[in-house]
C-alpha cells in the first residue's frame, strides 16, 4: 500500500498511526501539496491511501480505520466520534489553523469556536482513558491527530492544557505512545510552521455540517482565500464528489444500455426441489432450535434468520437452493421441561414446535421445509447410520463411571445433574458443560453433584455405554477438514473452535445415555439405551429432508453436486465441525459433508444477557407485541449481526438506525423519488437521456453492487446492509444535486431533464427493493407494489440495469418507514429489563454467584483461590503475549474472572463490586479519596495472609519499575503491552490479597490523564 503525502499534512497522522497500531506496511510517498494524485477527485485532496494500483482510500478515518483493522466493541459510538470529528471538529481546527498561518496571530472567534467544541470532549472524557471502550480506537487516533497542532509547535491554542485538564490528560497519555510520537517524527521534521502553512494554503478547506455551521461564525473572507478560494464551506452541507474510472463509467453504461438483455430471468421454484444438472446446487441449513424453549432475539439471529438471508439471496441468484430446518426434539433438555412442567415430553415437542413456527412466521423466515426430529426418519436413518458406523468398527463399548440418583432410581443423564465446575469452580455447571469456561465436562467430574430432579447429592455407579471412535475416523476428518478450509467459506471463530478440538487430539465420544426418550439404540444388550442427542440430533437435518421428499439422498449423498452450508452458533461449532462429519465419513459411503460454516459470536441485550428467569431480554414471542413491524428488527438484528465478535441489542441504537439509516435515507430516497414521479408525471416513467454524470452514477452504484455480491458469496451479512445504504445515499445525494423540484419548473429542456433524474431514481429504487428482500421481505414488496415493478426485476445481476422502462406506470407511493419516539423506546427498555441483579442472597431462587456479600470461608479456602487466580492469571497473560486466538483467550479470561468471584466470595467481599473503591453503591455518599480507602480496607482486611501481601507489593514495584525503563527506552508496542498486562495483574493480585476490589484497585488509582 501506498501512502501519498505532502510535508506537514497534520491529518496524515491518522494514517500512520493506524498503521504502526495495526501492524500495517505503508511506502510513503511525499508529494507536493498542490499535486493531484487521485485522478478522479476534482480537486488535489492529500493524504490519500492507494490500497491497490488505482484504488484509493482519500477519506482520513476511512483510511486509518482500514489499516487498524480493530475488532470494535462499540462501533456505534466509534461512528458517531469520527461524525463529529469530521463534521464539526477538523473543520473548527482547520479554520484556525489557516487563519493563524496566513495573519500570523490568532483569531478570537475561530479559537472561541474551537474551544466550544473542546468543552464537550472534556465532559465526554471525563473519567476515561480512552474515547470508547478501554482500548486506542480510531476514534482516539482520530481525534488526538486533528488536535496535535492545537497542543504542539507553533500554532498551539495556549490555555487549552488548564481550561481542558481532561483532554489534556488524555492527550498526554497518548503522547507517550510509540505509535504516535514515530508518526510525529516523521510528518513534522525540524520546523513544523513552514510545512504545514504550507499544506494548510494547498488543500481544499474540509466541509463542516450544516447543523454545526448554524452554531458558529461564518469564517472571514482572508480565510476563503486561503482555502483555495473556495465559496464559505461552513454553509455547505454537499460531500465532495467521487468520481468513478473511465473503466468503470464505459461498463456502467454498457451495462444500462443492454444490460436487459443478458439479464437473467427468475427461474421458477417447484417442490420438491431436487439437485439439478448444470446448475448451482446450494444445501442450506441452520442449527435445529431446542424445542424446550422460547428462542430470543440472539438465537434468532445466530441460526436461522441468517441463514434466511442466504437462502433469500440464493434465490435471487437463480442458485438452485433448499433451506431445511427444524425443531430438536430429544434428549434431556426435553425430559427436564416435561418435568418442570407435568406433562409427557411429546405434550411439551407439540407445544413448543408450533410456538417455534409461530415466530419463525412473524419474523419472516422462509424455510423450503420446517420438520421435527421426532419422526420414523430419523429413527430409521439414524440407526442404519449407527449400523454403518458398527460394521465399520468405528463404535467402541465400554462402561461408564456415572452418576445414579437412589432417590429417583434413575441413572443421571448429563443435564439431570448439577454441580461446581471441575475446571473453573462455577457452582451452576451442567452435567454436560459448563456454561462459565465452555468446557466439555462429564458429570461424574462435578464437585458437589445434585440431583436436578429431587436435589439429593447421586452416586456413581457403572453403566455400559457406546462410543464413537473418533481417533480411528480422523485421518479421513483432516482431509476432509483440509479441502473445505482451503476451498470453502468459514468463518473465524469455526475455524478457531475446529483447530482446537483436532490440536488436542479426539477422543471416543459416548454416544448413547440412559434415558427414555430419544432415539432408541438398535444394539443387543444396548436396547433401554437412546442416542446422545449430539449424535442424534444432527442426523435431524436428513430425516427432515427425507420428510420433505423422499428423494432425500439426491441432497444428501452427493458431495461431487452439492454444496452444504450450515449456519449456527459459535457454542455449537464443535458437533457441526468435527462430530456430524466424523460420524457421516466413517460410514465411509458418500455423504454430503458440511463445505462451508457461518458461525455467529454471541448478542448480548444491552449491557447484560438475555435471560428468560429474570425476564431480560425481547424474546420471540414478545417482539410482535411491541408493535415494530418484524422487518425492522430483521434489519437491526442483521446490523449488528455478531460476526467477528460479541455484539449487543441495544433500544437506543435500534432507534437511532431506524430513524436516521432507515426513515432519513433509504426511506426518504425511495419515497421522494416515487412522489416525485407520481405528482409530477402522473405516474410514468420518462424517456431518459443521460449525461456524464448520471453515468458517473451508474458507475458508483455497481461499485457498492459488487460489494454486495462478494459480501453475500462469503456470508458477511452485516457488510451488504452497508451495501445498501451507501446506494440509497448515492441516490439522495443524486436527486440534491439535481433538484429536480427546481427543473420540472423551468424550460422544456429543463423538465426533461427532470423526468430522466426521477425515472432514473425510480430505478435504483428498484435496484435497493431487490437488494433489500433477503432483509426485510415485506419492505421490498411493498417498494416493489409502489413500483408496480415487473416481476423480471427480481433476479441479482452483476450490473445495474434498467427494469422500469419509459412508459412504465408506477403504483401509489407511500411512506415506508415510521419514526420510533423517544418515549416508545424507553417504555421498552423499562418492559424488558427484567428483575435485575439481586439485592442480597436471601433473595429466591438465586444462585450463589448472584448473591450479595457471602460469609468469609477458611483461610486454607483462600489460600487454594489465591493460587488459583495467580496461576490462571499467568496463563492469561502468556496466550496474550504469544498472540494466542481471540476465542482462546475470552475462554480463559472467563475462567479467570469467575475464580476471581469466587475468590473474593470467599473473602467476605461482594463477588459483583460496585465501581468505587470503597465499595459504595452509585446513589450513596461519594467515594473517599483512593489513598484513604486505601488504609482503610487493608486495616480491616482479616482474610489478608501478610506474607503474600509484601510478596506481591515487591513484585508490583518491581513489575512498574520494569515497564517504566521499557517506556524511556521506547521499546517496542507488543512487548510493553505484554509488560503493562503483568503489572495490572499483579495489582489486582495484591487487592485481592488485601481484601480489596481488584478493578478498583487497576481502574480508580492513578489514572492516566491525571492533573499535572
Amino acid at each position: 500500500m501506498k501512502l501519498y503525502t505532502d510535508p506537514g499534512n497534520f491529518q496524515t497522522l491518522k494514517l500512520l498511526i493506524s498503521a504502526e497500531i495495526g501492524k500495517k506496511t505503508v511506502d510513503i510517498q511525499e508529494v507536493k501539496s498542490e499535486d493531484h494524485v487521485v485522478p478522479y477527485l476534482s480537486s488535489n485532496k492529500l493524504p490519500v491511501l492507494e490500497v491497490y494500483p488505482n484504488k484509493y482510500l482519500f477519506s482520513c478515518n476511512a483510511a486509518g480505520r482500514f489499516l487498524l483493522s480493530q475488532d470494535e466493541d462499540n462501533e456505534s459510538a466509534v461512528d458517531q466520534w469520527l461524525d463529529w470529528e469530521s463534521a464539526c471538529l477538523y473543520p473548527s481546527v482547520f479554520s484556525y489553523l489557516a487563519a493563524y498561518a496566513n495573519s500570523n496571530k490568532v483569531d478570537n472567534e475561530l479559537a472561541q469556536n474551537v474551544k466550544t467544541l473542546l468543552k464537550h470532549l472534556d465532559n465526554e472524557l471525563k473519567g476515561k482513558e480512552t474515547i470508547v471502550g478501554d482500548n486506542i480506537t480510531i476514534a482516539d487516533v482520530a481525534l488526538w491527530s486533528t488536535l496535535y497542532p492545537l497542543w504542539k509547535g507553533k500554532f498551539v491554542l495556549k490555555g487549552c492544557d488548564n481550561d481542558f485538564q481532561v483532554v489534556n490528560g488524555w492527550f498526554t497519555s497518548l503522547s507517550d505512545h510509540p505509535a504516535f510520537q514515530k508518526a510525529v517524527s516523521v510528518i513534522f521534521k525540524g520546523d513544523d510552521s513552514v510545512a504545514m502553512k504550507t499544506s494548510l494554503t494547498q488543500q481544499p478547506a474540509p466541509l463542516r455540517h450544516i447543523e454545526d455551521s448554524k452554531k458558529q461564525p461564518v469564517q472571514k473572507q482572508q480565510v476563503q482565500k486561503q482555502t483555495n478560494k473556495q465559496k464559505d464551506d461552513t454553509v455547505s452541507s454537499v460531500p465532495e464528489k467521487v468520481i468513478a474510472s473511465p473503466e468503470e463509467v464505459s461498463a456502467a453504461t454498457e451495462a444500462w444500455l443492454n444490460g436487459t438483455k443478458l439479464c437473467p430471468t427468475p427461474v421458477k421454484r417447484q417442490h420438491p426441489i431436487l439437485p439439478q444438472e448444470g446448475r448451482r446446487n446450494v444445501l442450506i441449513t441452520s442449527a435445529l432450535p431446542y424445542v424446550n424453549n422460547v428462542p430470543h432475539l440472539g438465537n434468532i439471529i445466530g441460526c436461522v434468520l441468517s441463514a434466511d438471508v442466504f437462502s433469500r439471496y440464493c434465490r435471487l441468484k437463480n442458485y438452485n437452493s433448499i433451506y431445511i430446518c427444524g425443531t430438536d426434539e430429544y434428549g434431556t433438555a426435553t425430559e427436564t421441561k416435561a418435568i418442570a412442567e407435568g406433562s409427557t415430553p411429546q405434550q411439551i415437542c407439540d407445544k413448543y414446535s408450533a410456538i417455534h413456527r409461530q415466530i419463525y412466521e412473524w419474523f419472516n423466515i422462509d424455510f423450503d421445509y420446517f420438520g421435527r426430529t421426532t419422526t420414523k426418519q430419523q429413527t430409521s436413518i439414524a440407526q442404519d447410520i449407527f449400523w454403518q458406523l458398527q460394521n465399520k468398527g468405528f463404535v467402541l463399548k465400554d462402561s461408564v463411571e456415572q452418576l445414579h440418583c437412589e432417590n429417583c432410581d434413575r441413572f443421571l443423564a448429563d443435564r439431570f445433574v448439577e454441580g461446581t465446575c471441575p475446571l473453573c469452580t462455577f457452582d451452576d455447571a451442567r452435567g454436560d458443560q459448563c456454561d462459565a469456561c465452555g468446557k466439555l465436562i462429564n458429570a461424574v467430574e462435578l464437585i458437589n453433584p445434585k440431583c436436578k430432579l429431587c436435589k439429593n447429592p447421586p452416586k456413581v455407579r457403572s453403566s455400559n455405554h457406546l462410543f464413537l471412535d473418533l481417533p480411528k475416523v480422523e485421518p479421513k476428518l483432516q482431509s476432509h477438514l483440509t479441502k473445505v478450509f482451503e476451498n470453502g467459506t468459514w468463518t473465524s471463530n469455526a475455524k478457531t473452535i475446529t483447530n482446537s478440538w483436532i490440536r488436542d487430539g479426539l477422543k471416543p465420544r459416548c454416544i448413547s445415555r440412559d434415558l427414555k426418550w430419544g432415539t432408541p439404540v438398535p444394539l443387543e444388550g444396548y436396547t433401554d439405551k437412546v442416542f446422545y442427542v449430539w449424535f442424534d440430533a444432527p442426523i435431524g437435518y436428513i430425516s427432515i429432508t427425507a420428510n420433505y421428499t423422499d428423494k432425500w439422498e439426491h441432497w444428501w449423498r452427493n458431495p461431487d453436486k452439492v454444496e452444504y452450508y450450515n449456519f449456527l452458533g459459535k457454542d455449537n461449532v464443535p458437533f457441526h465441525s468435527v462430530i456430524f462429519p466424523a460420524t457421516l465419513l466413517g460410514t465411509e459411503n458418500k455423504w454430503t459433508v458440511v463445505n462451508h460454516m457461518s458461525a455467529t459470536e454471541y448478542l448480548n441485550y444491552e449491557d447484560g444477557k438475555f435471560s428468560k428467569s429474570r425476564d431480560t431480554g425481547v424474546f420471540g414471542d414478545q417482539a410482535r407485541d411491541t408493535g415494530i413491524p418484524a422487518d425492522i428488527y430483521r434489519f437491526y438484528l442483521l446490523y449488528v449481526r455478531p460476526e467477528s465478535q460479541d455484539s449487543s441489542f441495544s433500544w437506543d441504537d435500534f432507534l437511532l438506525k431506524n430513524n436516521s439509516e432507515l426513515l432519513n435515507n433509504l426511506g426518504n430516497f425511495i419515497n421522494r423519488a416515487l412522489t416525485f414521479v407520481s405528482n409530477s408525471f402522473d405516474g410514468t416513467i420518462q424517456t431518459m437521456t443521460l449525461i456524464p454524470d448520471d453515468y458517473n452514477l451508474l458507475a458508483l452504484v455497481n461499485r457498492e453492487l459488487k460489494t454486495y455480491i462478494d459480501n453475500m458469496e462469503s456470508a458477511r451479512l452485516r457488510d451488504s446492509i452497508r451495501n445498501i445504504l451507501s446506494i440509497s445515499r448515492l441516490g439522495n445525494q443524486f436527486m440534491q444535486e439535481n433538484k429536480p423540484w427546481v427543473l420540472v419548473k423551468g424550460t422544456d429542456a429543463e423538465k426533461l431533464r427532470a423526468g430522466t433524474v426521477v425515472s432514473l431514481a425510480a430505478n435504483l429504487a428498484c435496484l435497493l427493493s431487490v437488494l433489500l428482500q433477503p432483509y426485510m421481505p415485506q419492505v421490498s414488496a411493498t417498494i416493489q407494489g409502489q413500483l408496480n415493478a415487473p416481476p423480471t426485476c427480481n433476479v441479482i445481476y452483476q450490473d445495474f440495469v434498467c427494469h422500469l422502462v419509459p412508459g412504465h406506470k408506477i403504483g401509489k407511493p407511500s411512506p415506508l418507514f415510521q419514526k420510533i419516539e423517544a418515549t416508545t423506546i424507553a417504555d421498552l427498555k423499562k418492559k424488558f429489563a427484567g428483575q435485575g441483579p439481586a439485592s442480597t442472597g436471601k433473595a429466591k431462587g438465586k444462585k450463589a454467584s448472584e448473591a450479595g456479600p457471602s460469609v468469609a470461608a477458611s483461610p486454607e479456602e483462600v489460600e487454594k483461590l489465591t493460587a488459583q487466580v495467580a496461576a490462571q492469571g499467568n496463563k492469561v497473560r502468556e496466550l496474550k503475549t504469544n498472540k494466542a486466538e481471540k476465542s482462546i483467550v475470552d475462554t480463559e479470561v472467563a475462567v479467570l474472572l469467575n475464580l476471581k468471584k469466587k475468590l473474593a466470595a470467599a473473602q467476605g467481599q461482594d463477588s459483583a463490586p460496585s465501581s468505587g473503591g470503597s465499595g459504595k453503591k452509585k446513589g450513596g455518599k461519594k467515594p473517599q479519596p483512593v489513598q484513604e480507602v486505601k488504609q482503610e480496607v487493608t486495616g480491616t482486611a482479616s482474610t489478608g495472609n501478610p506474607v503474600e501481601v509484601e510478596r506481591l507489593t515487591k513484585a508490583v514495584d518491581e513489575q512498574g519499575q520494569k515497564v517504566r525503563e521499557l517506556k524511556t527506552n521506547k521499546a517496542e508496542k507488543s512487548l510493553i503491552d505484554g509488560e503493562v498486562a503483568k503489572l495490572l495483574d499483579l495489582k489486582r493480585q495484591l487487592a485481592i490479597a488485601q481484601g480489596q476490589d481488584p478493578d478498583a484497585a487497576v481502574g480508580g488509582g492513578k489514572k492516566k490523564g491525571k492533573k499535572k
